[in-house]
């Protein structure tokens, strides 16, 4: 997972929209004012159709690129609980929700311009081949689904960690992927994630947030968990919309990439 950002532009992406009738998590609206893409949950994890709606609205008023977040069928684990899907039924849930967020979002003068997975689905996709291409399928079935309605040339574009399986796959199937960074986890030496069930997982100061943000996009380098030097490609900087006081730190840090130099803008 070696690379390095070699560029002064990078996106700033962060979860949206994860709430369910009544009950709110994330603060949309403040988020949206930080963020150059949206990561809209589709209903499998956490959203409802009210608020897929609601955020694309937002995000398309906004000028924000809103990206499909797919995931395993756990609204009761937040789809963080490991899962074993078939293909078959994988690839056609993940269609299943980007198909539904699309249609919020094209009514809102918008599209889905991207995909990514999320949570127990994004890291199972990292190392599993199976179920990455599962999701890749699913990617493909929606884009040839709304080929009238004026996709991607290429396809759509699957957001996830350099050097994945979910990566492999989508080259394979000739869909284009974008690297992402997470300023506030943890990392393993191998460039992976440190699981959210173990010891820092998490970064809980925002100062060492904002100074990795700003490594990672104009150095292309973060320290590991053990304080091993990574040598990470960045397109693409997280910052999880459910952390609290997610909008401030969003907004700090994209003062702060601003301040260094780096443009912040839109893959997609």
């Amino acid at each position: 997972m070696d690379g390095t950002n070699r560029t002064m532009t990078i996106d700033l992406n962060a979860d949206l929209g994860e709430g369910f009738g009544r009950w709110e998590l994330t603060d949309d609206d403040a988020l949206l004012t930080c963020v150059t893409s949206a990561n809209v949950a589709c209903g499998f994890h956490a959203g409802d159709p009210l608020t897929m709606r609601r955020v694309c609205e937002s995000a398309a008023a906004r000028g924000v690129t809103v990206g499909a977040q797919v995931s395993y069928r756990d609204l009761a684990g937040f789809g963080r609980r490991a899962m074993d899907v078939p293909v078959p039924e994988l690839a056609a849930e993940v269609a299943y929700q980007i198909g539904a967020l699309d249609l919020f979002a094209r009514a809102a003068g918008t599209r889905v311009a991207y995909v990514k997975p999320h949570g127990a689905l994004y890291n199972r996709c990292v190392r599993d081949s199976e179920q990455a291409a599962a999701v890749v399928e699913g990617v493909r079935l929606a884009g040839a689904a709304s080929a009238t309605a004026g996709p991607p040339a290429r396809g759509l574009p699957v957001l996830g960690l350099p050097g994945s399986a979910l990566h492999a796959a989508a080259s394979e199937a000739g869909l284009p992927v974008v690297a992402e960074a997470f300023a506030d986890r943890g990392y393993r030496p191998d460039g992976t994630l440190v699981p959210r069930t173990e010891p820092g997982a998490l970064v809980p100061d925002p100062e060492q947030v904002v100074r990795r943000a700003v490594a990672l996009a104009r150095d292309g380098e973060l320290t590991a968990a053990d304080g091993t030097l990574l040598r990470l490609r960045a397109d693409s900087l997280c910052v999880h919309g459910d952390t609290p006081g997610a909008a401030r730190l969003a907004r700090r840090v994209r003062e702060a990439l601003a301040d260094a130099g780096v443009t912040v803008r839109a893959f997609a």
